[in-house]
């Protein structure tokens, strides 16, 4: 069996290395199993893209599509174009795609439109928010989908609703947390933590990137800044996304707590949120980590496609609505945060459970 993975955003890689390296053992035991690695290039930034490869531990990519930034269509059509020669030139028998970018859509309709089979690791999941590009790349991608790896039973029920069949099914877990377990021993003290004399549990780590937050300087600003005066008494670390720098240079924000700093790779960022007294996100990926890790999170959406890192996770959704956010600190700083556990099959195993159904296939 040959199969092409496709990865194009940070996320894909965090559960992209754990796959492939459960392929490497399986074709080990003597398994006929292969992959070929393409980057589409939706990330591109170094910081984004680049040091997971050497930090996760991940072979260099066999293509890169480089495609770069560019309207939603731009990069769709790009990614298609791009996959499209790839794969006339380098047949394979399943296409496996992660996650919900534009990657994940746009390679999974060149993959059909090919007559190849597709696997989408993280099927099912849905946010019901029809704004949000990937709510739209998870609807086209499981539409096609021949394979569905699942992370939790609220994938399941979805893909039930929309009649899968179960024998399509497979819950398997979350190959992004397979990734965190695995490296947890490996987290690394970035050198902010001196320079800004960091303490654990004595600080906030924040993250924004959705179009919603960040694509309108005024939302921006008043979302930003009852946030630091909300946590007023501790350092908030902003790793700041490509897109959201560009507003914030407009913005003119500087608070005393409020610590501007560049993307950070995994074993950094990670450090930062497992240490961190909580974190303030609008990702659904780190509201999946900091569940694992036990790190209250507030979460700035009014939706989410992981409703089980709130029903038994760590994590709490306020939108931007004002007294919501107030309410979320509140209940942080007054020490009365709900305790987290961890979702079922959640376990660092997910991977080699994926590649014992791929040769079962």
């Amino acid at each position: 069996m040959n199969i092409t993975i496709v990865a194009g955003a940070r996320p894909n890689f965090m559960k992209i290395a754990p796959i492939i390296e459960a392929i490497q053992n399986k074709k080990k035991e003597g398994f006929n199993i292969n992959y070929r690695l393409v980057h589409t290039g939706q990330h591109y930034d170094k910081n984004l893209s680049g040091t997971f490869f050497e930090e996760l531990n991940i072979p260099l990519p066999d293509s890169n599509l480089e495609v770069k930034s560019g309207t939603q269509a731009e990069q769709t059509a790009a990614i298609m174009i791009g996959f499209e020669n790839e794969l006339m030139v380098n047949k394979c028998d399943l296409v496996m795609v992660v996650g919900d970018v534009t990657s994940t859509m746009a390679c999974t309709i060149v993959a059909k439109k090919a007559g190849i089979k597709v696997a989408h690791v993280e099927a099912g999941i849905r946010s019901g928010d029809m704004d949000m590009p990937e709510e739209i790349n998870r609807i086209v991608t499981d539409s096609l989908t021949d394979y569905f790896f699942t992370t939790s039973t609220y994938a399941n029920k979805n893909l039930s609703a929309l009649g899968v069949p179960e024998s399509k099914v497979f819950f398997v877990g979350n190959v992004m947390i397979d990734t965190l377990l695995k490296n947890k021993s490996r987290l690394a003290k970035p050198s902010l933590w001196d320079d800004l004399n960091l303490s654990e549990k004595k600080y906030m780590v924040m993250t924004l990137h959705r179009p919603s937050n960040v694509d309108e300087e005024q939302q921006l600003k008043k979302l930003i800044t009852q946030i630091v005066t909300l946590g007023k008494d501790y350092p908030i670390i902003f790793p700041v996304h490509p897109r959201t720098k560009k507003l914030l240079s407009n913005l003119n924000l500087n608070f005393d707590n409020l610590y501007y700093v560049n993307p950070l790779g995994y074993l950094e960022f990670n450090y930062l949120v497992k240490n961190a007294l909580a974190v303030i996100t609008d990702s659904g990926g780190i509201t999946e980590e900091t569940t694992v890790m036990n790190v209250p999170c507030i979460t700035l959406r009014d939706s989410t496609e992981r409703p089980e890192t709130c029903d038994i996770g760590t994590n709490i959704l306020v939108g931007s609505d004002p007294e919501k956010i107030k309410n979320a600190f509140n209940i942080l700083l007054s020490g009365t945060w709900k305790q987290g556990v961890t979702p079922q099959l959640w376990d660092g195993n997910t991977a080699k459970r994926i590649v014992h159904h791929l040769v079962s296939i």
